[in-house]
């Protein structure tokens, strides 16, 4: 369980202070898969920053469950190193840390769970966009983190690529049971992948919607489209919050 109580960020830009975050209360059970939904600009992002430990709030309390969580991030741009093959770049994270032939094994693991095993001594540059993130999937699989953050990283797919991309992401999430963290501003995306959507607007959440619709999702489903609508509207009419 991880959980967030009364979580704040705020910057200061020149004279004036900006508030990204307010009163932010959350609890995400262990295995759980969450969608974090609303406009660009509205705090998705930091909000995941300050999941993976790469900001601090400005006030508020986060509770990890009664240990440190492992927990890997996974951007919208696969971030490869050029010089270094497939297997080298899923692995990097791993070096001084386990033995060789353990490292070995879990860069095969993970290579082979998003369906790259035949690609495992390509460079970067012979990758395609969606190959590439599946490269960066499991550079974070790799680690065995009890928590996955993703931050739009379908964003820059063609969308055949996209639906391919969520449907293995679900799949690894069934198989393996991550905590996961996906931040989009695709609401349909939102419901396809969640069990609940969180929606932001403004540095603060305005909505939340449990979404017990079995897997894999088809975008044409009623039902899924109900689940969007619910969405749209609240994120459409709820107007922005004074905090930001």
């Amino acid at each position: 369980m991880l959980e967030l109580s009364g979580i704040g960020r705020r910057y200061r830009v020149g004279a004036e202070e900006v508030t990204a975050l307010a009163d932010i209360d959350l609890s995400f059970p262990a295995g759980s898969f969450t969608t974090l939904v609303g406009r660009s600009g509205c705090g998705k992002t930091t909000l995941l920053r300050i999941l993976a430990g790469l900001e601090k709030p400005s006030e508020g309390e986060i509770r990890r469950g009664g240990g440190k969580l492992r927990t890997a991030v996974v951007f919208q741009e696969a971030r490869l190193m050029p010089w270094l093959d497939v297997s080298a770049n899923v692995g990097f994270g791993l070096r001084g840390r386990v033995p060789r032939p353990v490292a070995a094994e879990r860069c095969a693991a993970a290579i082979e769970l998003v369906g790259l095993s035949a690609f495992a001594g390509a460079m970067p540059a012979q990758l395609s966009g969606g190959m590439a993130q599946r490269v960066a999937i499991a550079r974070a699989l790799v680690q065995e983190p009890d928590l996955l953050l993703l931050d739009e990283p379908f964003a820059a797919l063609d969308a055949f690529t996209r639906r391919t991309m969520q449907n293995e992401l679900v799949a690894i999430w069934q198989r393996r049971r991550p905590t996961i963290v996906f931040v989009t501003h695709d609401v349909e995306e939102a419901v396809l992948l969640g069990e609940r959507a969180l929606e932001m607007q403004g540095g603060r959440m305005v909505g939340r919607e449990a979404i017990a619709l079995p897997y894999p999702r088809d975008p044409t489903d009623p039902d899924v489209n109900l689940h969007r609508r619910a969405i749209l509207s609240r994120l459409m009419t709820t107007p922005t919050p004074a905090a930001a």
